[in-house]
């Protein structure tokens, strides 16, 4: 029997047959040794830590470690917090969480998280000590930060003040590789501002506000305004394909197709957290990255024949709340991801949880409902059915998560949400198939928002399929186009059907149930377009071959109303018709005066050009250019004017248009007598030039002993040649004309 490890003897040990070094234990070394994490990717420092002392510094452990943990897993033992020779903290503290993944979680949700009321947290990445502070980049002797000298910015808003004091608006045109942006002169010529050549590599982009013009790059996106138009900000996102802002300006979103790859000497605005993503959400106003995310993987669908579907890319991916405090992004099928802003962390940590979600979309204002005292955010989604269960519409509070109403739905096929501007309606756009599956039709479910328990009306007279649904800005009035044909890719389009509703009339600020007002059948029409100020609408066919049709409507025609009319808030009027061939875009300024239509070469190489239009249907211009890609009028923002003011000046509108038509009257006369006086320095210059040069003409003749009248001398010279030796003869020659004749009978 071996003896045990008590009972070994030293002479059992024979120390020349042992030797330590050609023991193998590679095998066990493998399968026992403990890895750890390489580097310090898991650790990081924790400023603006309160002063403690030894006996206070375990209670502000405790404290601080419930905030760590909300981001990662991390103990006591893990935190080092450093103290002074003077027996107090240092105020900041070292922390490493389980993995890298942690540590980043952590920096980007806690940094500026506020400790106490005195105390906000700063974090960051101990690897950030070695990337700024390696040797050679900071220099050992201090010197005092140098203080350039203060230089008045541009002010962004100055589009606003028109130099010409007649309130024109401004666009933007992009044509060939030049762009340009314009003073809109109506008839004339625009006046340009500014024309720059590669200003950009694909397109341009106003803000939602107007206050900047975004370019795109193959490096990022850059944004410009100003009066001299220089760069204000710059957002390093490598191949950046599209850009969306949020209502407000506050935040940006840039997408694009390749996963960013973060160099090995790094990159001037992202991190090595961002490598691999496609989404970039940035501060507008300090040019910096929030959070990244990488492009969801969608689910594939088939079509009826089992091949598979192309799947479109959802654009824009994240959305906004009205008051810029939330974006959210869709996981279809499965939940809805809003994360609060600026610190971009999900909002209560967790993602809401919606089985089989297909879409979901916020409500463009901040809406005041009826009997709730608090203003939250709204946000609509829809379900489709599943099983035994109906296809589901939910309204949903935002941040309280709670459903405001909801609606279950049958025989579904698809659904479509539309939002009034100012969020007092949700029209919900239901596509439904019979039993069989053969024959579709659509009802609309109108959420009256404001409303006492948001009510639903429904409108189920439309038998065919709803193929564009628009509301009236500012208003309550629709317009739908319909058609009876199979929806989808067809080689003639469908014929179309145009059908216009509005609200009854009821007693005081009640608004009554929508009606149908008229449906003009026959059409090939396939795209509405409100006026920004509501009223007017152009109803057009764009993107066809063989159509190009712009109908104008007015909703509110001062005309004789029809007696089927009467108890309707709506007088529709057909003010004109414009055909505009290859037409693919249509948008209206922001005053609602005038509508621009253009034929993009991005859509195809006939006829490229604009045409401008005013909002009776006028065309104003028409211009004709080779390579025309883009227009976009500048957005104005809000009035600063209260509803009283607003209601003051709608008030005495007469009394202010008669001002503007006799500034308008002078305008278009002080013109003419432009045009005349420019002709007569014309004119005025032609004879000083040909007096100058006859009397040049006349000096070199005298030098060389010319005739002054070359051609009297001429005639002379001719007539003698013709006739020598004879006298001149003087004839006369007599000739009558009867000028007038009258023929008198004498009895």
């Amino acid at each position: 029997m071996a003896p045990s490890f008590d009972h070994l003897r030293e002479e059992d040990l024979d120390e020349e047959d042992f030797d330590v070094d050609e023991v193998d234990i590679s095998d066990l070394r493998e399968k026992y040794e403990v890895s750890l994490e390489q580097g310090y990717d898991t650790f990081v420092v924790i400023d603006g830590l309160p002063e403690v002392t030894e006996e206070q510094k375990p209670k502000l452990v405790k404290f601080l470690l419930k905030k760590l943990n909300t981001v990662g897993k991390t103990r006591e033992d893990l935190i080092f917090m450093p103290m002074g020779d003077d027996g107090k903290s240092l105020r900041f503290a070292f922390v490493e969480y389980s993995t890298a993944a942690e540590a980043a979680a952590a920096v980007r949700s806690l940094d500026y998280t506020a400790l106490d009321k005195k105390h906000t947290l700063r974090v960051n990445k101990l690897t950030d000590i070695d990337r700024y502070g390696r040797e050679g980049r900071i220099d050992e002797t201090y010197t005092p930060p140098k203080i350039e000298p203060f230089q008045e910015k541009e002010h962004l808003r100055s589009f606003m003040a028109d130099p010409s004091g007649r309130g024109r608006d401004q666009f933007v045109m992009y044509r060939g590789e030049t762009v340009g942006v314009f003073w809109n002169n109506e008839k004339d010529q625009p006046e340009n501002i500014v024309d720059r050549q590669h200003w950009t590599e694909t397109f341009v982009q106003w803000s939602p506000l107007g206050t900047f013009l975004t370019s795109v790059h193959a490096q990022g996106v850059q944004l410009w305004g100003g009066a001299s138009w220089s760069r204000q900000r710059r957002f390093a996102h490598p191949f950046v394909n599209l850009v969306a802002f949020s209502p407000n300006e506050k935040y940006m979103v840039t997408w694009s197709n390749r996963p960013i790859s973060i160099p090995d000497e790094g990159h001037p605005s992202l991190s090595i957290d961002d490598d691999g993503k496609n989404y970039v959400i940035w501060d507008v106003e300090t040019s910096k990255p929030l959070r990244s995310f990488a492009q969801l993987d969608t689910p594939a669908s088939v079509d009826e024949n089992g091949q598979p579907r192309k799947q479109k890319l959802p654009w824009p991916a994240f959305k906004w709340s009205a008051d810029d405090k939330y974006v959210a992004r869709l996981n279809p099928g499965a939940s809805i991801s809003v994360y609060e802003l600026p610190r971009m962390n999900l909002l209560d940590k967790t993602a809401i949880k919606i089985d089989g979600v297909m879409d979901f979309d916020w409500a463009p204002a901040t809406v005041q409902r009826e009997g709730v005292k608090t203003y939250e955010q709204l946000l609509s989604f829809w379900t489709p059915e599943m099983g035994s269960n109906p296809a589901k519409v939910g309204l949903m509070s935002i941040p309280s998560k709670q459903i405001v109403r909801s609606l279950n739905l049958f025989s579904v096929s698809d659904v479509k949400l539309h939002w009034q501007s100012e969020g007092a309606y949700l029209c919900v756009k239901v596509d439904r198939h019979s039993k069989s599956k053969k024959s579709q039709a659509t009802t609309l479910e109108i959420f009256r928002v404001k409303e006492k328990g948001v009510p639903v009306e429904v409108v189920d007279t439309i038998k065919d399929t709803v193929i564009n649904f628009a509301w009236e800005p500012k208003g309550e009035r629709f317009v739908i186009i319909t058609t009876t044909e199979p929806v989808g890719v067809t080689a003639v389009p469908p014929k179309t059907s145009v059908a216009f509703f509005c609200p009854e009339k009821a007693k005081g600020n009640a608004v009554g149930n929508f009606k149908h007002l008229r449906t003009l059948e026959k059409k090939n029409s396939n795209a509405i377009y409100w006026s920004p100020k509501g009223r007017f609408v152009v109803v057009a066919t764009i993107q066809n071959q063989q159509s190009s049709d712009l109908d104008f409507y007015d909703l509110d025609f001062e005309g004789e109303k029809p007696e089927s009319d009467k108890d309707l808030t709506a007088n529709l009027q057909l003010m004109n018709t414009a055909d505009h061939y290859g037409v693919t875009d249509i948008e209206w300024d922001p005053s609602g005066r005038y509508v621009a239509t253009w034929a993009s070469a991005w859509k195809h190489a006939m006829e490229n050009g604009y045409h401008l239009y005013d909002f009776k249907g006028e065309q104003l211009r028409e211009e004709p250019i080779e390579k025309f890609k883009q227009w976009q009028w500048r957005p104005r923002p809000p009035t600063l004017l209260t509803k009283e003011e607003q209601k003051a000046i709608r008030k005495n509108l007469r009394e202010y248009s008669r001002v503007f038509e006799q500034e308008d009257a002078e305008r278009i006369n002080s013109a003419d007598v432009a045009v005349v006086q420019e002709r007569r320095r014309l004119l005025e210059e032609w004879y000083a030039w040909r007096a100058s040069v006859e009397e040049e003409l006349a000096e070199e003749r005298e030098i060389l002993g010319l005739p002054a009248d070359p051609v009297g001398e001429l005639l002379k010279a001719k007539t003698a040649a013709i006739a020598p030796g004879m006298e001149e003869q003087v004839i006369e020659e007599i000739m009558e004309e009867v000028l007038e004749e009258t023929e008198e009978i004498v009895s």
